[in-house]
C-alpha cells in the first residue's frame, strides 16, 4: 500500500504527522510519502523557524520517508472558489499545488493533516476517481473553530467541510470531544480518536517526593511561549506569588515561536527561578521535562473551543515521564484527569495565576498526594495510552482499507 500525507500548515517534522504517525506505517511496510509546504523558498521547524542549512531539495529522503515539497499557498483568501469547487462535485478548478503533487503520487491513501489539505484530498479523490483511493481526514484540531472564527467566514468553512466529508473514509482525531463535534456533522462516517502520546519513555524513575523536598518544587512547561499557551507574565506571576511560601521553579522546555530564548525577557529577580532549555528533539523531550513535580498547561477553553476540547501533546509528555498536570478547566484533559487521578485541574476557566499559586502551594504540602497522583500517570502511559497503543489503533484504519 502506498501512503502519501497531504500536508498545507505544520512542519515536515511534526511529531504527530512525521515522528509518530508516518514512522509507524512505514515500520509497518507501507511506502509513505509526505507533501510538506516551504515559506520563502524553504521548509522550516516546530517553532517556525525556516531551516537554511540543508534539506534544500525539492525532493528528498529523510530517515525512510520520502518528502516532496511545494511553495506553501493561502486558500483561505478564496473561500467562495473553494466552495464552488466542492460543491461542483467535480475535479474542475482544483489547481493548487498541493493537489496536483499529490495526484501525481497516485497513492493508494491520502492522509490529509488539515482543513484546507483535505479540500486537496478531495480534488485528488475525484481526479483519480478510477483508482478508487482512499481519503482520510486527521483533524488535529476543529477548523473553523466556531468561537473563534469570523460568524460569515465560519458558516461558508462549516458548508464546505459537510459536503467534504461525504467524500471521505475515515476519520482520525485527537479528543472524544471533537470526536463527537465530527459525528454531530456526520454520523455516518468511522472515526478513531488517536491521542497525541509519546512511545513510552524507558528511563523512567519513580519521583519520590520526600517530605524534606516539599518546599522545592519544580514545574515544568513543554511548547510554545505565547499570550494564550503559556503566558511568561502569568509564569512569573505564579513565581513571585509561590516563593512567599515556598521555593519554585519553572522550567520551560521550548520557547518563542521563532525559537529564540533571548525574546523572552525575564524579570532580574526571576533569574534562578527559570531554566531556558529551548527547543530541543523530540526524542529528547523525556530528559529535558525529567525530575518535574507538576507540568503546567494554560489554556483559554472560554474563548476557543478546540483550547476547550485539547489534549496536546504536552499533556501526554507529562504522564509519560510519571509528572502530575495541572490545568485550568478545560473539558476533556479535566475528564481525563479525573477518570485517573492523574493530575489537579484548577476549577476555574479563566485561572489566574493566583488560583495557580494557591493549588501549587497546596499540593506542595501534601508530596505523597502528588507522589501518588505521578505514580497514576505513569501507570495509565504503560497500559493504554503510549504511541505503542495508539499506532495499534492507526494500523487498525488502515487495515479496514
Amino acid at each position: 500500500m502506498k501512503i502519501c500525507f497531504l500536508v498545507a500548515e505544520h512542519s515536515f517534522l511534526d511529531a504527530r504527522i512525521f515522528k509518530k504517525e508516518a514512522k509507524s506505517l512505514a515500520k509497518k511496510g507501507f511506502e509513505i510519502t509526505i507533501i510538506v509546504p516551504k515559506v520563502n523558498g524553504r521548509l522550516f521547524n516546530i517553532d517556525g523557524k525556516k531551516i537554511t542549512n540543508n534539506f534544500g531539495d525539492s525532493v528528498f529522503m529523510h530517515e525512510g520517508i520520502k518528502f516532496v515539497t511545494y511553495k506553501k499557498v493561502d486558500l483561505s483568501n478564496n473561500l467562495i472558489k473553494l466552495k464552488h469547487n466542492i460543491i461542483s462535485r467535480t475535479h474542475k478548478g482544483f489547481s493548487d499545488p498541493l493537489t496536483r503533487l499529490g495526484v501525481a503520487e497516485e497513492a493508494d491513501v491520502y492522509h490529509a493533516h488539515e482543513y484546507f489539505s483535505l479540500y486537496s484530498g478531495v480534488g485528488i479523490k475525484r481526479i483519480l476517481k478510477e483508482r478508487k483511493i482512499k481519503l482520510i481526514y486527521d483533524s488535529h484540531e476543529l477548523d473553523p473553530d466556531p468561537c473563534t472564527t469570523n460568524s460569515k467566514i465560519k458558516n461558508i468553512m462549516i458548508e464546505i467541510l459537510e459536503h467534504m466529508l461525504k467524500e471521505i473514509d475515515y476519520i482520525i482525531t485527537v479528543s472524544e470531544s471533537i470526536k463527537s463535534w465530527y459525528q454531530d456533522l456526520n454520523s455516518t462516517i468511522p472515526i478513531e480518536v488517536i491521542y497525541n502520546s509519546p512511545p513510552l519513555t524507558p528511563s523512567y524513575n519513580t519521583h519520590s517526593y520526600p517530605e524534606k523536598d516539599k518546599n522545592n518544587i519544580l514545574i515544568v512547561h513543554e511548547g510554545i511561549v505565547d499570550d494564550k499557551r503559556g503566558n511568561s507574565n502569568k509564569m512569573f506571576e505564579i513565581i513571585d506569588i509561590c516563593n512567599k511560601e515556598i521555593n519554585l521553579t519553572f522550567r520551560i522546555v521550548g520557547g518563542t515561536k521563532e525559537g529564540e530564548k533571548e525574546k523572552l525577557k525575564i524579570p532580574p529577580h526571576l533569574v534562578n527561578h527559570i531554566e531556558l532549555i529551548g527547543w530541543v528533539d523530540y526524542h529528547n523531550i523525556p530528559q529535558s521535562i525529567s525530575g518535574a513535580n507538576l507540568g503546567w498547561i494554560d489554556l483559554q477553553p472560554a474563548k476557543s473551543l478546540n483550547h476547550r476540547f485539547a489534549m496536546p501533546n504536552k499533556f501526554f509528555s507529562y504522564l509519560n515521564n510519571g509528572i502530575p498536570v495541572l490545568v485550568n478547566k478545560c473539558t476533556d484533559m479535566e475528564n481525563f484527569i479525573n477518570k485517573n487521578q492523574c493530575g489537579h485541574v484548577v476549577n476555574k476557566i479563566d485561572a489566574t495565576a493566583a488560583d495557580y499559586a494557591s493549588a501549587i502551594i497546596s499540593l506542595s504540602k501534601n508530596p505523597h498526594h502528588l507522589k501518588q497522583m505521578s505514580i497514576n500517570a505513569r501507570k495509565i502511559m504503560e497500559e493504554q495510552y503510549n504511541w505503542g497503543e495508539m499506532e495499534k489503533l492507526l494500523f487498525d484504519v488502515y487495515d479496514s482499507f
